[in-house]
């Protein structure tokens, strides 16, 4: 499996880190923090915007809109979660433009506005998440704006300027879910053991442990995750030993077991399409302008 994040900047020929069938190019980011508070930066450049998105040609549209909507600039994309996480270290957008099919349980954007309290989350809800408890929890985790995934360009630029200026956003057509769902609490019964985190679907990694876990789940060993990571081996093993107590794993497959079953990891929606090698990804992703 090839994981990888793809920016406005990349280029064939740009030196990537290749490990064990994951590839990922890094490199340094290539802008001011713009709009952070709102308006253009010092050189004139818009908002930041990138994609969360398994589908490249869905992420290919929203660069068009990007490119062609004033005020704002196209930063690249990710497949993955720790990809996300990888691209808004380095690039840090001020808008992410995120799927709701690869953040069922909201611990993607969790991370992501955590480890930067500035970024812009929009979430683009599928069917599958159009609930109350959905639209809850996403805004519990910090998510600014959301709208339906069907919605059109024009639409979406406005989502994506509003939530910048006001930080909060929820397309009309999702107003009637706004309003909190009625839940009976579940009481435990007597002499019941309370359950660990994830068990209850809660997030009981770090970010970095999740990215470490990621990893792990598509089968590369710790000096591969050291290389895509920039961590030395010592440090993914840390990771990872954390990883096990935290999850009550006996190893590292009994780890991934238990990540997937309580929705910690996420399989790619059934629509997903399998990222492509680094040359290929290189001729997809949006040129400079």
């Amino acid at each position: 499996m090839v994981t990888e994040w793809t920016s406005e900047s990349s280029r064939p020929e740009m030196a990537g880190t290749k490990t064990e069938g994951s590839v990922m190019r890094s490199i340094e980011p290539n802008r001011t923090q713009a709009g952070r508070p709102g308006g253009l930066s010092p050189g004139g450049r818009g908002l930041g915007v990138a994609a969360v998105d398994p589908i490249p040609i869905f992420c290919e549209g929203l660069s068009s809109l990007v490119h062609r909507t004033p005020g704002l600039t196209w930063l690249g994309h990710a497949a993955s979660h720790h990809a996300a996480l990888q691209l808004c270290e380095q690039l840090k957008p001020d808008v992410i433009v995120l799927d709701s099919a690869l953040d069922p349980n909201c611990h993607l954007s969790r991370l992501l506005s955590g480890g930067d309290p500035a970024l812009v989350i929009i979430t683009m809800i599928r069917d599958t998440n159009r609930t109350q408890q959905y639209l809850a929890a996403a805004i519990a985790a910090g998510v600014h704006a959301i709208v339906p995934r069907a919605t059109d360009g024009r639409h979406l630029a406005e989502a994506i300027r509003r939530a910048h200026s006001d930080r909060r956003y929820i397309d009309p057509t999702l107003a009637a879910l706004t309003a909190r769902p009625k839940r009976q609490p579940v009481l435990p019964k007597p002499g019941d053991a309370p359950k660990p985190a994830a068990a209850r679907g809660l997030m009981p990694l770090s970010r970095r442990e999740y990215q470490v876990l990621q990893l792990v789940a598509e089968g590369l060993e710790n000096s591969g995750i050291a290389k895509i990571l920039f961590l030395s081996v010592e440090t993914v093993r840390t990771h990872v030993k954390s990883i096990l107590r935290k999850l009550s794993a006996r190893d590292r497959t009994h780890a991934v077991t238990i990540a997937f079953r309580s929705g910690i990891l996420v399989a790619n929606p059934d629509d997903a399409h399998t990222p492509v090698e680094p040359a290929a990804a290189a001729s997809i992703a949006p040129s400079p302008r």
